[in-house]
């Protein structure tokens, strides 16, 4: 994880689900649709995932996120509650901040880590902002620095990459 920041003692942090409620997390429907995701826009796992930039796409990314991690890779809940969480918060800085049309999503698994990348073309590059207790927004990268074991971001010739990795306890 990146450095802590100076100043943000006592920010209340989001509360980890107990294994047990996080395994229950979703239902049978948003199980079908995370599939029909996968069955539509096609597998992060085996290639980039191309979405449309709008709000809506934060549910589908979502949905495919949490169906590769649980079902496909059958992580801990906890640790696809968390990926899931970080998708959306890097799909809504790409949605919200870029002005493109499209976004892709990809996720790679190694021994022991997972790695899920947002691809958009804008070289902007985002700024990790202090946040305060009252901010009603503002937080979508203190969260991906506070959850992932480490993030960043690789310039490509036409956009950028951003990324997090968060370790896994391989079987």
């Amino acid at each position: 994880m990146m450095g802590d920041m100076a100043g943000l003692e006592g920010v209340e942090q989001p509360r980890p689900r107990s294994s047990a409620t996080a395994a229950r997390w979703m239902t049978a429907g948003e199980d079908e649709q995370a599939f029909k995701a996968l069955e539509l826009f096609g597998n992060p796992t085996e290639d980039e995932v191309r979405l449309p930039s709008r709000p809506e796409s934060a549910a589908t990314a979502r949905r495919i996120t949490s169906c590769v991690m649980l079902r496909q890779w059958q992580l801990p809940a906890q640790t696809a509650e968390h990926g899931v969480l970080l998708v959306s918060e890097l799909v809504g800085n790409a949605v919200r901040h870029t002005g493109a049309r499209v976004f892709g999503l990809r996720m790679l698994r190694r021994r022991g880590w997972v790695r899920i990348e947002v691809r958009d073309p804008s070289r902007g590059l985002p700024c990790l902002m202090p946040v305060r207790e009252t901010d009603v927004s503002g937080r979508g990268l203190f969260l991906v620095d506070k959850l992932s074991d480490r993030w960043g971001v690789d310039l490509l010739p036409r956009g950028k990459t951003t990324w997090f990795e968060m370790r896994t306890s391989d079987r």
